[in-house]
């Protein structure tokens, strides 16, 4: 059994908040932190919208590492089409040298298209955008690991694209692919070290949203597509990013899941408490709640969004410490 990990998503409104959140993230038990890789968003049931400061991703992971020591740093995930890939290898490279070490490569195709809009990337296909994903991923690794790096694709192409310094890490930085779509899967197969199986979009409501018999489904062919191309299934370590709303009290986690419940378009409150996407109750419930998930799909890399400082700290306090190695 793999070590079992917890990765606080940082809040991008502010620096000092990234920072305070960092910083509780260094020091309380979570093996990562991550920065979400948007340039707006936009989540009407949670009353977020392009005019909520969001910070850049890269310019803030950079800051992350020099404040922090020990955590390690993702983008969660970085949208490929914003950046070409032979840039976004050197801005990889120089936060792995930045934090000694600790970059996982997070990357991902894109989904927001009222944002790709508004900033002049036009309206790719779904397809485009997961087939520039799987060549910006060979030019990553060329850039990383080759003294001349040279690749050729339909989309991406590089010559002796010099990268001094090379990331610390050696053959290179972790890749990270979120997704949970079949081609993003055999990709994911072929490529990834660590596979976040997104279970919904963020704005996504209710039926929207995964269900765990389809999240065993899609990390099934996941596995089968990983055994079609000669590797191993169990190399291949798998993540969730649920949102986590934790109380210590049962009456006011019970309060507080029913909201969710109701806000996110849940028939019921058990309907709730099953999707993948959320983790809803008390610490002992949630505890609960993560065993069945590392037991039943092999989960054991979770990517928590929290909602307040007291709620990081309580996470950090009642339920890292049962998962601990």
């Amino acid at each position: 059994m793999r070590e079992i990990k917890f990765n606080l998503t940082l809040p991008m409104t502010s620096l000092d908040k990234v920072r305070e959140y960092a910083a509780l993230a260094e020091h309380s038990g979570f093996y990562s932190v991550s920065l979400g890789d948007h340039l707006f968003v936009r989540v009407p049931h949670l009353s977020w919208g392009p005019q909520v400061p969001h910070l850049e991703c890269f310019m803030t992971l950079s800051a992350v590492a020099a404040w922090t020591k020990r955590v390690r740093l993702a983008p969660l995930v970085a949208v490929i089409p914003f950046r070409n890939p032979a840039l976004l290898a050197r801005m990889t490279s120089t936060i792995d040298q930045i934090s000694g070490g600790r970059l996982i490569a997070g990357v991902g195709s894109g989904w927001f298209g009222e944002e790709f809009q508004a900033y002049g990337y036009g309206s790719p296909s779904d397809s485009e955008r997961i087939e520039r994903m799987a060549e910006a991923i060979g030019v990553l690794k060329a850039m990383w690991t080759q003294d001349e790096p040279a690749f050729k694709g339909r989309y991406y192409a590089i010559d002796k694209a010099y990268n001094f310094p090379k990331p610390i890490q050696k053959p290179h930085p972790p890749i990270m692919i979120g997704g949970a779509g079949r081609k993003v899967l055999e990709i994911a197969a072929r490529e990834a070290d660590i596979v976040n199986v997104v279970s919904s979009a963020p704005q996504a409501t209710g039926r929207g949203r995964f269900d765990k018999a389809q999240l065993r489904r899609r990390l099934a062919m996941l596995r089968e597509f990983a055994r079609a191309g000669g590797r191993d299934p169990e190399s291949i370590e798998i993540s969730g990013f649920p949102f986590v709303f934790i109380a210590r009290d049962k009456s006011d986690a019970d309060a507080i899941a029913d909201k969710i419940a109701r806000r996110n378009g849940f028939d019921n409150l058990d309907e709730a408490r099953q999707s993948p996407g959320l983790l809803l109750g008390t610490p002992g419930e949630i505890k609960r709640e993560l065993r069945a998930r590392i037991d039943e799909f092999g989960m054991t890399y979770y990517m928590v969004s929290l909602p307040d400082a007291e709620a990081v700290k309580l996470f950090a306090s009642e339920v890292i410490p049962e998962f601990a190695a």
